[in-house]
């Protein structure tokens, strides 16, 4: 790969434009219109998770779907194409997640079967599954449709749901998804799909118009709905990308996405550790120990004095610090996009780093990422 691959990305068509504009627009308007549906879609202050002041409208979803549908029909043919899929298959995931920002009423376990019914569909609709990635005893099993399918099922559900695992502070979870999504378009275009990168560029944008109403002061969230409908549209595209050009690795999708991914699959493991439902919602994922023990002390020190202040500015820092940790994993996959074995060293590095990083949030020194997990693991929990 040269300089001129890495920059040759396709002329953004007005279709990106549009949806980022549209996305943001609904934004506003949701915003400006809260007192009228507010009694329905706030997100209160109760709960492990909450790190916000006032009650916010957590429907966000719907600023992002709409903006992606503008996109889709003000996009040329064979980016809507792909966005049309993305569209229609998304419902269930964006759907059940909608409700449960209005309802408060939707269960884990219910919203898990809608994201993978969302790839279900996504695989009738198009007859798209993954046929390989790239792992040696197992892509041999993938020629099998039935196991393909569940394969693609099963992770285009995690990065779903791993997306809304990180979706707890201002501009985090949007910030990751518009990252990611123009790194899949920049992998797209490098591997010479202009529709897949247009098509990915749209669902940046569309997230980005959302993004400038989340962060800085999160005016407006972005929901179950939105975060399910964003996660199952990137890991669409994954999918879409490793499909699609042969010389792709699965790997590089997976390092693109290498964050949330992480973070759900530790979270399960530490859950476990301390025999805790794996859909249990709790404060010690690695954003809020960002916030908690990096980014408010070093702000007291900072303001003084201050503690409103203090309490304002630790939610925005925290989400554009742990958001802009995508950028690392995405600007290395445009270098071992092609290169199945060093692609996964890398996903495997960052994943080690993850784990490296949070040992040192919850022990308060740097140890090793294997003497953390398997010497005395249940400190993980207890955070010593």
């Amino acid at each position: 790969m040269n300089v001129q691959q890495l920059t040759h990305l396709p002329d953004l068509p007005p279709a990106v434009w549009v949806a980022g504009l549209v996305a943001f627009l609904v934004a506003v308007l949701l915003t400006i219109t809260k007192h009228l549906h507010g009694h329905l879609t706030m997100d209160g202050l109760a709960g492990v998770q909450k790190m916000h002041a006032v009650p916010t409208p957590r429907v966000g979803g719907i600023a992002l779907f709409a903006g992606v549908f503008a996109g889709w029909l003000f996009g040329a043919a064979e980016p809507s194409a792909l966005l049309g899929v993305i569209l229609v298959a998304g419902l269930p995931a964006f759907v059940f997640g909608l409700a449960e920002d209005i309802t408060k009423r939707v269960g884990v376990a219910a919203r898990l079967a809608a994201t993978m019914a969302s790839g279900l569909i996504g695989w009738a609709i198009t007859g798209v599954a993954l046929t390989g990635v790239d792992v040696p005893y197992l892509d041999p099993l993938m020629g099998n449709i039935v196991i393909g399918v569940a394969v693609t099922t099963f992770a285009v559900a995690g990065i779903a749901n791993a997306v809304n695992i990180i979706d707890g502070f201002n501009g985090l979870a949007s910030g990751f998804v518009a990252i990611a999504s123009a790194g899949i378009a920049t992998l797209a275009s490098l591997a010479g799909d202009t529709t897949l990168a247009i098509a990915s560029l749209t669902i940046s944008a569309a997230i980005t118009g959302f993004w400038l109403m989340n962060w800085p002061f999160g005016k407006i969230f972005l929901g179950d709905g939105g975060s399910y409908f964003a996660g199952f549209a990137l890991a669409w595209l994954c999918v879409l990308l490793v499909e699609r050009n042969a010389n792709v690795t699965a790997f590089a999708g997976l390092l693109v996405c290498i964050h949330p991914v992480t973070e759900v699959l530790f979270s399960i493991f530490r859950r476990r550790m301390s025999r805790s439902s794996p859909g249990a919602p709790d404060a010690r994922h690695l954003h809020t120990l960002v916030m908690r023990r990096v980014v408010a002390p070093r702000l007291r020190r900072l303001h003084e004095g201050d503690p409103d202040l203090v309490f304002k500015v630790q939610n925005p820092v925290t989400g554009l610090l742990l958001a802009s940790m995508s950028l690392p994993p995405v600007l290395l996959s445009l270098l071992v996009w092609d290169q199945p074995a060093y692609a996964a060293i890398s996903c495997i590095g960052f994943a080690l780093g993850y784990i490296t990083l949070y040992a040192r949030l919850v022990r308060f020194r740097w140890c090793s990422p294997v003497t953390f997990l398997f010497v005395k693991p249940r400190r993980i929990i207890l955070g010593r």
